[in-house]
């Protein structure tokens, strides 16, 4: 305790600690992303879903943002600046791989597993509300994790239209509520890849060069 209290006196150490505060959360929800992209992935394959695939993407484009963010902790606000632009690139490559699965899957798609839908969005759901929960301290500190914590409140989101489509295609019976929820999904992508690029760019414009 008496060790914290000193660091609190020194304004460069508190902010060391908040570093590694950050990193240490960081690559948790990076590790939680990691092995539910992987989780999520195999199940909307076997199961024919589009929206568990989309769900899959956005925990792998969790992961590379959150590896991004652990960089970008010790960087200077251009740094961190230029970290939330690739983020909100990668974002929006996600968005426009979800509507191409969607326009594929209208065609060609049959009617998905509901049963693999609705529990692997719940085990989803699970996850990444833990990672909110970690991230809860840590969403204004600055651009970098304000970004992440986008991220993962957009997870949450998925999860849970996920599941509503699982449930959606049991009583209709067709693959139409999938593929409206991927459709919804990329939308939410889509606006989301917006405000992180705004604020990274707005971010970039603002800083000292010499800081980066």
């Amino acid at each position: 305790m008496a060790a914290m209290s000193g660091c609190c006196d020194d304004k460069a150490c508190a902010v060391d600690a908040l570093g590694e505060s950050q990193a240490s959360t960081l690559k948790a929800v990076l590790a939680i992303n990691a092995v539910m992209f992987v989780v999520e992935l195999g199940a909307g394959l076997f199961a024919g879903s589009t929206a568990l695939l989309s769900d899959s993407l956005d925990n792998l484009g969790d992961a590379l943002t959150y590896g991004l963010s652990i960089y970008a902790i010790s960087k200077g606000a251009r740094s961190k600046a230029r970290v939330a632009v690739f983020k909100g690139v990668l974002i929006l490559a996600a968005a426009l791989f979800v509507l191409l699965q969607v326009g594929y899957r209208s065609v060609y798609g049959a009617t998905p597993l509901f049963e693999a839908m609705g529990l692997v969005s719940l085990l989803a759901l699970i996850a990444n509300s833990t990672c909110l929960a970690l991230l809860w301290k840590h969403r204004t500190a600055d651009v970098n994790m304000s970004s992440v914590w986008e991220c993962s409140r957009n997870d949450i989101a998925g999860n849970v239209a996920v599941f509503v489509a699982a449930g959606a295609v049991w009583l209709t019976g067709t693959r139409w509520p999938d593929l409206l929820v991927g459709l919804l999904l990329s939308a939410w992508l889509l606006r989301s890849s917006v405000r992180v690029l705004r604020s990274g760019l707005t971010e970039l414009r603002l800083a000292p060069a010499a800081r980066s």
